[in-house]
């Protein structure tokens, strides 16, 4: 009886750090998984900026160039599908294309010399030049925060944790690599 009180004294003391140990895992898992859900949001707006810069593009080149309906018809495809993808490697097929029908609307703007000296159309480009330097910060942001939280899920003895609770590998925001240059804005 007098060996079993120190035993268990031993065993609790165990439980305890052990809980201790989980408790403090978990923790780090949830605060890497919220910072890679606040990375994607911050992505989200960058995103939602652009998308809403597109349109006012269009119209402006709508108006000097009405018979290249093809190409602008494209472009509002390509934000279309954009806006409606459902998670990560989806936004980033989506981008791809919207990034290439982009390219080719700016492309298109240099056949036409009152478009491109047109200050609301300037003023877009500049704005959407903008925009994409920050989506390019955010999305760099997200995978540096994917890479953490994923590096964490997987480590020894994180990884059980993350198991038993459910915690899953998250998916990086990849571009082609044709796209990952930013859209050229010419003046």
């Amino acid at each position: 009886m007098e060996l079993l009180l120190p035993c268990l004294g031993v065993v609790g003391i165990a439980v305890v750090v052990i809980a201790a140990m989980v408790i403090g895992i978990y923790n780090r898992l949830v605060t890497l998984r919220s910072r890679v859900d606040n990375a994607w949001s911050q992505i989200d707006v960058q995103l939602r900026r652009r998308y809403d810069l597109i349109p006012n593009l269009v119209e402006t080149v709508k108006g000097y160039a009405a018979h290249e309906k093809e190409t602008l018809e494209k472009v509002i495809q390509a934000r279309n599908a954009a806006m409606n993808a459902q998670d990560v490697k989806e936004q980033g097929a989506a981008e791809n294309m919207l990034t290439g029908t982009l390219k080719s609307l700016f492309a298109l703007a240099e056949s036409y010399p009152d478009l491109k000296a047109n200050q609301n159309f300037l003023m877009l480009q500049e704005e959407l030049s903008g925009t994409e330097s920050k989506i390019a910060y955010s999305r760099q942001f997200y995978n540096d925060s994917v890479m953490s939280y994923n590096m964490t899920t997987q480590q020894f003895p994180s990884n059980i944790v993350a198991g038993a609770f459910g915690f899953t590998q998250r998916d990086y925001f990849e571009i082609e690599e044709a796209a990952k240059e930013p859209v050229q804005v010419k003046f």
